[in-house]
């Protein structure tokens, strides 16, 4: 499974962590950056992961900022992007349940490592149900 991540400088400390966990249980992880805890801007890393993700060259991307705010409404901007902030497991798993989200958000400085990595988990675990939740699904796009 492919994973593209990227964030900003806040969110820098955890996709460092994330990447290695991940590539720990074989996943293959493609870093957008930021590639050091300078201050950068969200949307530079934000839009080419979502392009990637919209394009499916990656299953699923992540993406890590302070708040989780603006990178969620950056990726958000892209067609067949769906991105979804977390701030628990359950709403990591809802997102995919639900929503088809292909992008996880995550806010930095409001979660520990320890929930962010499990949302992660939760996420890239959970399949989507389908159903009554693809017509919605089908109507997201303009």
């Amino acid at each position: 499974m492919k994973i593209a991540i990227g964030g900003d400088h806040a969110g820098f400390e955890y996709k460092q962590q994330l990447i290695s966990y991940l590539e720990l249980k074989g996943f293959h992880v493609q870093d957008f950056g930021p590639f050091s805890t300078e201050s950068c801007d969200y949307p530079d890393f934000a839009h080419p992961l979502a392009v990637n993700v919209a394009k499916q060259l990656s299953d699923f991307g992540i993406l890590i900022c302070g708040s989780g705010n603006g990178v969620c409404f950056t990726a958000n901007k892209h067609p067949d992007v769906r991105a979804a902030l977390c701030w628990n497991t359950e709403l990591a798993a809802l997102a995919r349940q639900h929503n088809d989200s292909n992008i996880i958000c995550l806010p930095a400085r409001f979660v520990s490592f320890d929930l962010a990595k499990e949302m992660v988990d939760v996420f890239i675990g959970t399949a989507f149900e389908g159903g009554r939740h693809q017509r919605r699904v089908d109507k997201v796009n303009l």
